[in-house]
């Protein structure tokens, strides 16, 4: 009786401190890992959409793994390059240096991109437009822990249809990043940053004509009046695609594709997502991912639920079947994982890169505040009160993703105080119509917020590369056409994102327990046991793991 108490109280105690029957295995190691970004989804997208979901995609990823049901991005502005950077580099922008898709580089007085880089060219392309590099992330991913854990020996590919979907999750040390090139080409392509030859696999992919079978009709997954949990077919809310008059179902590529730029129609339609699913899957056997006991990563992003979102809605009956295709996708993803690198021997995670916003005219005919700003008329008060005020021109060099630039060597020559400059800034913006907070370079460097707005644009403030006023508009007020959703800002509807996990070393279960996406590189370092990425600031979340 005593030996049978003192059993179970060992037991007890080994489970409190995290001992096991399997004492000398002190990580978890999948064959492969797949990390899946959905460009622009909304954590009510999947509560809204649940019960129309087959029993293979996303519900297999809830009732098989963990849902981490209040995950939000930790920082602004919440963008697909800033949101791809830190998913996997398990930091903000304010390390990362992500800071936004496009931002103005003081130094080279020019605005850049985040994943362009003029010291590679294209492969599998002749377009100028496609030299693209990971080079301006300054910190590692948990891709490139990985491959220097393993001392190179597991590889990382990346793939999505947006050059920086592909690009910024597999980081610096990838062994491919592979990104499709729209116009005239439908080819998935690279950069000589990773090679200089599409290996053997793509070149097939491309051959194959796949993007070309999916230039058809795309109507509705089901009868389209089923569709209640959206709003209706025909709206005034909607963008639509040049050439076609009404924008409702159905939509024929084949025939509107000369008039919206060629191939990148299928980008903008559900179909991008299933054809970036075929490509993850050709890569699977391409590159012999998860084929021996080395872990690998493969990063996928599923772009085109972004390119819809932005053109029809969060409302949109075309975001909803895009999002009943997209897991009708993951289902075929997930039985070919099955079957090519064994169930349960890889683990998956799923979130996204941002949200979006209800299109602020909808909102305002239910009377809900919403508005929208113009960015012109603004940067013409701003100049023209700066010009009044200081009686010197071009003391604003720019103005861009809500953020004014000074230019210093006109503050120096005219013995313009930055300080002065700064506070006379903030109190003209401030009484701006539509504008709802100003935080100037002094207070985000010099104070330390830990809650609220302020807190996120601390941490999505790069003090290298950012400006120095930070502009933050109204709830629902956004500078964009009257039709179609976008996103950027520190409220819910675009920090709130899915966090899913499932597969080997994963457990079963939920929370409401706040999560950030910051989170997600550290768990998953953890789970494999490899060092952390270099900038990473977020936290393990024990609760997830085995």
């Amino acid at each position: 009786m005593i030996k049978k108490i003192f059993l179970i109280f060992w037991c007890a105690m080994g489970s409190i401190m995290g001992y096991s029957q399997d004492a000398d295995k002190i990580n978890t190691s999948p064959k492969l890992v797949v990390g899946i970004v959905v460009d622009q989804m909304r954590y009510d997208y999947l509560t809204r959409f649940y019960n129309r979901f087959e029993n293979d995609g996303f519900k297999r990823m809830i009732r098989e793994g963990y849902n981490c049901k209040n995950t939000h991005f930790d920082y602004v502005p919440t963008y697909t390059g800033p949101g791809h950077a830190s998913i996997f580099t398990g930091t903000t922008p304010q390390n990362h240096g992500i800071i936004s898709n496009n931002w103005y580089d003081k130094f080279s007085k020019e605005s850049v991109y985040c994943a362009s880089d003029s010291s590679v060219k294209a492969v599998g392309s002749d377009s100028e437009l496609e030299r693209m590099s990971p080079h301006r992330m300054k910190t590692t991913t948990v891709a490139d822990q990985n491959r220097l854990h393993t001392q190179l020996r597991g590889k990382t590919i990346g793939i999505a249809i947006k050059d920086r979907g592909a690009i910024l999750p597999a980081g610096h040390s990838a062994n491919g990043a592979y990104w499709f090139r729209g116009k005239d080409e439908g080819k998935w392509i690279t950069s000589t940053y990773y090679r200089n030859e599409l290996p053997n696999w793509v070149k097939k992919f491309n051959d194959s004509d796949q993007a070309e079978s999916y230039l058809k009709v795309w109507g509705t997954l089901h009868d389209t009046k089923t569709y209640v949990e959206s709003g209706p077919d025909q709206n005034v809310f909607e963008g639509g695609y040049k050439g076609k008059e009404e924008v409702t179902f159905p939509y024929d590529l084949k025939k509107l594709k000369d008039q919206n730029m060629g191939y990148d129609i299928i980008k903008a339609s559900a179909y991008g997502n299933s054809l970036t699913a075929d490509f993850a899957i050709a890569a699977i056997d391409g590159e012999q991912l998860g084929a021996d006991d080395v872990t690998d990563f493969l990063t996928v992003s599923f772009s085109s639920t972004d390119y819809v979102g932005h053109n029809f809605g969060v409302n949109s009956k075309e975001i909803q079947d895009t999002y009943l295709r997209l897991d009708a996708d993951l289902a075929r993803f997930f039985n070919a994982l099955d079957a090519k690198v064994g169930k349960g021997k890889y683990t998956v995670f799923l979130t996204a890169d941002h949200g979006a916003v209800h299109v602020p005219s909808y909102l305002q005919s239910v009377k809900i505040p919403a508005g929208y700003f113009d960015r012109d008329v603004f940067a013409t008060k701003v100049n023209n009160y700066v010009k009044e005020e200081f009686k010197v021109e071009g003391l604003i060099e720019n103005i861009s993703n809500n953020q004014l630039f000074f230019d210093y060597t006109k503050l120096k020559k005219n013995n313009i105080a930055k300080k002065d400059l700064q506070e006379a800034l903030a109190h003209f913006i401030l009484q701006e119509d539509q504008v709802d907070k100003v935080f100037t370079r002094d207070q985000l460097e010099k104070g330390e917020y830990t809650r609220g707005i302020a807190s996120l644009i601390q941490k999505g403030y790069n003090q290298k590369r950012s400006g120095d006023i930070v502009v933050v508009m109204d709830p629902a007020t956004i500078s964009y056409s009257k039709t179609g959703s976008t996103h950027g800002s520190g409220l819910m509807y675009d920090t709130h994102a899915p966090l899913l996990f499932f597969g080997q070393g994963i457990e079963k279960g939920s929370t409401t327990v706040e999560t950030k996406i910051t989170d997600i590189a550290p768990t998953i370092a953890a789970l494999l046991g490899i060092a952390f990425p270099n900038g990473a600031t977020g936290d393990v979340l024990p609760f997830v793991l085995k």
